[in-house]
């Protein structure tokens, strides 16, 4: 019984990995096929934008409900409907006839992956004991980079050889195959409730609402991801169009950066436990500053190996910065309201990836296709969560993780 305990947490880590390496990869091919989707239904730099945001429009709005949906009815039961939702929808993305089309299908797209980000991380929570859970944490959101760097390998050649709607296809019946399987394997889907009707404990919306640490980290994950948000959905376009180079050409490109902030998050909760303990503060932001270097430097480059560097430099530390910030959540909130604290962060990471398509793509268009501002932005937006992680309260975050090290017990 004991060894099957201490397989449980794995498993249930590595389905979680993987189902969101398969989310990323759906949500990364739109942005490797979004010049292909602009020739095919004439859309311009502002249009394109509106494309790639219509998703986090919705994605963003259900990162609360999503939270809230976890704690309520068990973290399994969501992630099952979620991705059930999301790759039918994948699918119905390479049917989409029309502008008009595409928007509604991403928008139904964006509700129901935007469940599943809380609820995994509240299942993270629940499977590993609270030592184990800021590495379980960072290690898990590893899992974005890993699929961001693998949708270019596996989207590209699909989109070059079959077209940008077969990739979806593709995509949405792989989705609906792991669904099967992560039911099997974690059956009960259904989560058996406290003992006795009485000893439940009652949810406290308001106290994660109110609580201004939860916001702080909201900010710091909003200006990080504008970052990603912003590069993840314009880069590929900005390779094809301002330094032409051919889809086959940038399929290697794209990945490295997602491969650096990869291996940046599996580094971080080894950071933040053996050298950063009690100073994690520090660790998030220092590497917040070094990332507003790296992204200045991506800025001033003229060279294309020159961007590339700096991108990479830029992801590895925006990627310690990100996951630390969730690795040292996980140890600040009380388990029965995780869902719910963590997807208000979490809603500022997806807002970002609403908001960054729509202001790049504008800017782009505002200054005659010229990337120069967009990424001037995306600096202004690193040394904004520099800033605020500047603001956290040591004895602030030090009272909270005793407060949970105690629920624990």
């Amino acid at each position: 019984m004991e060894k099957s305990n201490q397989k449980k947490p794995k498993l249930v880590f590595i389905l979680l990995y993987i189902a969101f390496i398969i989310c990323f990869i759906d949500r990364s091919a739109i942005s490797i096929a979004l010049s292909y989707i602009g020739n095919d239904f004439h859309l311009d730099a502002t249009k394109l934008g509106i494309v790639s945001s219509a998703f986090f429009f919705s994605y963003s709005l259900m990162q609360i409900p999503g939270g809230w949906l976890a704690d309520k009815f068990g973290s399994k039961l969501t992630v099952v409907v979620a991705i059930l939702m999301w790759s039918l929808f994948t699918i119905l993305t390479g049917f989409a006839w029309s502008l008009a089309s595409l928007l509604v299908i991403r928008i139904l797209f964006g509700i129901g992956e935007g469940a599943y980000p809380s609820a995994s991380l509240k299942q993270i929570s629940e499977e590993f004991s609270f030592k184990a859970r800021s590495e379980a944490t960072s290690a898990i959101i590893s899992s974005n980079y890993a699929g961001a760097a693998i949708a270019p390998v596996i989207i590209a050649p699909i989109i070059a050889s079959l077209g940008w709607r077969v990739a979806f296809h593709l995509m949405g019946i792989l989705g609906l195959i792991f669904v099967v399987i992560y039911y099997l394997a974690l059956r009960p889907i259904r989560q058996k409730r406290a003992a006795a009707a009485g000893t439940a404990k009652r949810i406290n919306w308001k106290a994660s609402l109110l609580n201004p640490v939860v916001w702080q980290f909201f900010l710091v994950v909003l200006g990080l991801s504008v970052i990603t948000k912003g590069l993840d959905s314009w880069m590929p376009t900005y390779l094809l169009r301002a330094r032409h180079i051919n889809l086959a050409g940038i399929a290697w490109l794209v990945p490295l950066p997602s491969i650096s902030a990869g291996a940046a998050a599996l580094l971080t909760g080894y950071l933040m436990v053996h050298f950063f303990k009690q100073k994690e503060k520090w660790l998030i932001a220092v590497s917040c500053l070094l990332a507003t270097i790296f992204m200045f430097g991506m800025y001033k480059s003229t060279s294309l190996s020159n961007v590339i560097i700096f991108e990479v430099l830029t992801y590895f530390f925006k990627g310690l910065a990100f996951s630390g910030c969730f690795a040292l959540f996980a140890q600040l909130v009380t388990g029965e309201a995780y869902g719910s604290a963590v997807g208000i962060v979490n809603f500022g990471g997806q807002l970002a990836g609403f908001l960054a398509p729509i202001i790049i793509g504008a800017l782009v268009e505002h200054f005659n296709n010229s990337y120069s501002a967009a990424f001037l932005f995306l600096v202004i937006c690193a040394a904004f969560s520099f800033v605020i992680s500047l603001t956290f309260n040591a004895e602030e975050l030090q009272k909270n993780q005793q407060r949970v090290i105690n629920e624990n017990k």
